[in-house]
């Protein structure tokens, strides 16, 4: 076994798991789920079937990864934040036919307690604070907090809020990129 499961965990059947990977105590990893490379799932994991993560993806306490949600390389998933995979449940009614797709782009972060609601895409690099609900697209860099999520600003690759001159160019003060902005939309202009 190239990863590391603590003994309460359970990797069910047909997993692919990365090498590196580590899933810590009173975890489940349900069939049919693909985790990649050097991604850390803390205690009390739940991914369920057919959910994809990419490589170096960091899972922290008490997060429930449901059927229709990807999350690509590099994403942050705070703890006890919560994914929604049918926006309008009922327990009489079975809607696992009309789970939604919910993508996380590379690079993001989402903060404690914060909530995805189903069917949105969550853009590279985005910041999501503790306790957003999400329940709109959000923009690669966005900042967004509060419920309903509003955007309060943009942030770099590193999570340090960018301030664009009035050209459209903001540096990031730790990493010294510069990011350009350009009808509504963040883009990185360049690498020192």
């Amino acid at each position: 076994m190239e990863y590391f499961a603590h003994e309460t965990a359970v990797v069910d059947n047909n997993c692919k798991i990365g090498k590196g990977t580590k899933i810590w105590h009173f975890s489940h990893i349900m069939s049919n789920s693909k985790i990649g490379e050097n991604c850390n799932l803390g205690q009390n994991i739940v991914v369920s079937p057919n959910v994809v993560l990419g490589k170096n993806v960091k899972v922290q306490n008490n997060v429930s990864i449901y059927s229709g949600v990807t999350c690509e390389d590099d994403v942050f998933l705070g703890p006890s934040m919560v994914f929604t995979n049918v926006i309008n449940p009922r327990s009489a009614i079975n809607r696992k036919n009309r789970y939604l797709k919910t993508i996380v782009k590379k690079g993001a972060s989402i903060g404690a307690n914060a909530t995805i609601i189903c069917g949105n895409t969550i853009g590279e690099y985005a910041f999501i604070g503790a306790g957003t609900v999400v329940t709109k697209e959000v923009l690669p860099y966005a900042l967004v907090v509060g419920n309903p999520s509003k955007q309060i600003g943009w942030v770099s690759e590193y999570g340090h809020t960018l301030t664009f001159d009035e050209d459209g160019f903001a540096t990031c003060k730790e990493s010294k990129e510069v990011y350009g902005l350009k009808d509504g939309r963040v883009f990185k202009f360049r690498s020192n």
